[in-house]
């Protein structure tokens, strides 16, 4: 694991990794309490962190004085591209599919027809993971604003498309 933050003797040391700018002791460092922060955190701060403490001249400790912890830093969906796939024709069939390039962990996706009026969609028709919506035989009603949400646990995004029969 890499170093980011030692302190013996009084004295704070950090290390030099990008880290460095964002991240630093919670509380006073005479404390016993030595959790650390990370300021305007990022995807690749994501990993495991672990904490190591040494007592000087200390030979009862070895190996029970390590702790692990493991961080995941989530991502939002950015904003997802939706688009249309088959001709909308009269007794065609299409597919509404909606893809977003990021999040973590991977957004579910939800079709909804938001006008004329309001619809909602379950599978085998819709594929919560993949962001698709399959519309069978099409009917002139059919027609309407349809709107996919891409959502997981750090954020939502939605686009939009219309559908002309």
């Amino acid at each position: 694991p890499v170093q980011i933050l030692t302190y013996l003797d009084g004295m704070v040391k950090v290390e030099e990794t990008e880290l460095k700018p964002r991240v630093g002791f919670l509380y006073q460092v005479l404390t016993p309490n030595i959790s650390v922060f990370i300021n305007a955190t990022q995807e690749r701060d994501s990993g495991q962190y672990m904490c190591t403490v040494n007592v000087v001249d200390d030979v009862t400790s070895t190996g029970k004085n390590v702790g692990v912890i493991n961080l995941t830093v989530l991502v939002p969906p950015d904003t997802p591209a939706c688009q249309l796939q088959g001709s909308p024709i009269v007794g065609a069939n299409v597919t509404l599919s909606c893809v977003s390039g990021k999040g973590k962990p991977s957004p579910m996706y939800q079709w909804k027809r938001t006008a004329p009026t309001s619809q909602v969609f379950f599978p085998p028709a819709q594929d919560w993971a993949k962001g698709t919506l399959k519309l069978t035989n099409l009917s002139l009603d059919m027609a309407g604003l349809y709107v996919c949400v891409a959502e997981n646990r750090a954020g939502s995004a939605q686009c939009s498309i219309v559908l002309e029969v």
